[in-house]
């Protein structure tokens, strides 16, 4: 972004178009295996050592923050494993291989980059280090010791969504986008079906602020929504400040990766969150018993990898009570990311997308390219 710090609007240019076409290519092999060649032989937790590397500082409060609490479960859960992490590596290929590198030559034994633009370093670094195990969060590449991992977010973004919608009283909902790719697109996607769920005639407008990490630009993304009548602002960024935006203007708020209620406690309703701690634990250890392969991972409610942070007292009781039937559907396992987009579904324009009793294939999901009726914006 240049010094002016602008955000995008609705119409305006979309910048980074490689990231998104990236995404959405290889987004469709997350749902399938990919068998590669199995780990080393078994490790002791006492010579097992596992390096984490963050897009932004650990105390941003969402996306870093939530990783760098899964790194220290994996701490809790298996005693005697070390760890590291390095923060605000950038998404420049040079820069972030400098550091995989580096704790692949100190022997370290899994690796994981944590944000998509981090997936070309891996990916090059990875043939030199056979008897190392990479893992690229939210990736869609594999090799033979590289392996990918992302969670159904969407299935607690679809709930808090029927939260927002209840909660905004005109119908007027804003939400501030990172970038335009399929795993943001899909998240706005369910969290506005929970929204309509809730108010069929509600909408959501859509501001681009082309950056994971940037407060003062989150913030000021999430003004504009406010200035322009949004009653709840919902997020895919890394920081609470659209959710202080909110707080400040009188309103609402949902968040994303982590628990943001203390951040902005009169506005924060609920936030769909991250335990990070489930899927590192896992991958290191079938890594230290010599079975993990290499494979793509895509983790449900269920599952526990994601989650919806309690909701706040600010919430009607009626309202908390339907959001709560419907996460027991999707932690019992009754419902899944596939039933929030059955049809039928119409796009922004009102086209049907979805025919009535068809559910989107896992593909499709991951390769979501375009909005549901109900969205404001511009992709």
């Amino acid at each position: 972004m240049s010094a002016s710090r602008k955000f995008l609007i609705p119409g305006g240019l979309i910048s980074r178009r490689t990231l998104a076409k990236g995404a959405g290519l290889g987004a469709a092999a997350l749902a399938t295996g990919f068998g590669g060649r199995a780990a080393s032989a078994q490790t002791d937790a006492a010579d097992f050592k596992a390096a984490f590397i963050y897009v932004g500082p650990i105390g941003d409060g969402g996306y870093s923050f939530a990783h760098d609490q899964g790194r220290l479960a994996l701490e809790a859960n298996i005693p005697g494993v070390t760890t590291a992490y390095s923060e605000s590596v950038p998404e420049v290929q040079a820069e972030a291989e400098r550091v995989v590198r580096g704790y692949a030559q100190d022997g370290y034994q899994m690796v994981v980059a944590t944000s998509f633009g981090h997936g070309p370093a891996v990916l090059a670094a990875a043939p030199s280090f056979p008897d190392t195990q990479f893992i690229h969060i939210s990736g869609y590449q594999t090799a033979e010791n590289v392996s990918t991992a992302f969670g159904k977010i969407e299935e607690p973004r679809y709930v808090s969504g029927i939260v927002a919608g209840a909660m905004a009283e005109t119908g007027k909902l804003g939400y501030v986008g990172a970038f335009p790719i399929p795993e943001v697109i899909r998240g706005i996607n369910a969290f506005t079906l929970g929204v309509r769920h809730a108010n069929p005639e509600a909408t959501v407008q859509v501001v681009w602020t082309n950056t994971w990490y940037d407060p003062a630009l989150e913030r000021s993304a999430a003004e504009a929504l406010l200035d322009g009548g949004a009653e709840v602002i919902g997020q895919h960024q890394d920081t609470p400040g659209p959710q202080q935006a909110a707080e400040a203007a009188g309103k609402y708020g949902v968040g994303y990766n982590s628990d943001m209620h203390d951040a902005a406690p009169n506005a924060n309703l609920t936030n769909p969150i991250w335990h990070w701690g489930v899927y590192y634990t896992m991958a290191a250890q079938q890594i230290m018993d010599g079975t993990w392969t290499s494979n793509q991972y895509w983790g449900s409610w269920q599952d526990g990898v994601v989650d919806l942070s309690p909701i706040s007292d600010i919430v009607p009781e009626d309202v908390k009570a339907t959001a709560e039937a419907e996460i027991a559907k999707f932690t019992s396992g009754e419902e899944g990311v596939s039933s929030i987009f059955t049809g039928p579904l119409l796009d922004q324009d009102g086209n049907e997308r979805v025919a009535a009793g068809v559910t989107m294939t896992d593909e499709e999901i991951l390769n979501m390219d375009w909005f549901v009726q109900g969205v404001l914006g511009d992709l």
